[in-house]
């Protein structure tokens, strides 16, 4: 099996950075090409559309130019050698990571286990990555949360 088109959907959290570094790494291997995606989520929209002064296309040309702006500082130093695609979307994450993922016939999706929803949501509805894992048409590396001390061995 080869990977030649990699896709990483970042939250900018540090678990999606070290799934950025891990699909690095698979690209080099490989010779593939990366695609860096966020996705604006619609619920945080409507949240702060509520809560917040701007309203409608002003909100999301401003949050898709943050977004551009925070994607450019998480992709600061980016490998001269591969070849990379940033994007930025507006939807519900993981029905937008799978949407791009067929649309670019992607070979996988490498992305961070941990996300930015609550306990409560993550019982009730799954999180992001199970909800790419169960709905992808392609392989799915989930990248855990590295854990703070050591690591105890397997008994």
């Amino acid at each position: 099996m080869t990977f030649h088109k990699i896709l990483v959907p970042v939250d900018f959290s540090e678990c999606s950075r070290r799934a950025y570094a891990a699909a690095v790494t698979l690209a080099r291997q490989f010779g593939g090409e990366l695609l860096i995606l966020h996705v604006i989520n619609n619920r945080e929209l409507e949240l702060l559309a509520e809560i917040g002064s701007l309203k409608g296309d002003a909100l999301e040309k401003a949050l898709r130019k943050r977004a551009r702006l925070k994607l450019g500082a998480f992709l600061s130093n980016p490998p001269a050698d591969l070849k990379m695609h940033r994007i930025v979307l507006r939807g519900i994450p993981f029905s937008e990571i799978t949407k791009i993922s067929r649309r670019e016939k992607v070979d996988l999706i490498v992305m961070g286990r941990y996300g930015g929803t609550g306990e409560l949501e993550k019982i009730f509805f799954g999180s992001t990555a199970e909800k790419v894992v169960r709905m992808a048409s392609c392989a799915v590396l989930s990248i855990p949360l590295a854990e703070s001390g050591s690591r105890r061995p397997a008994s």
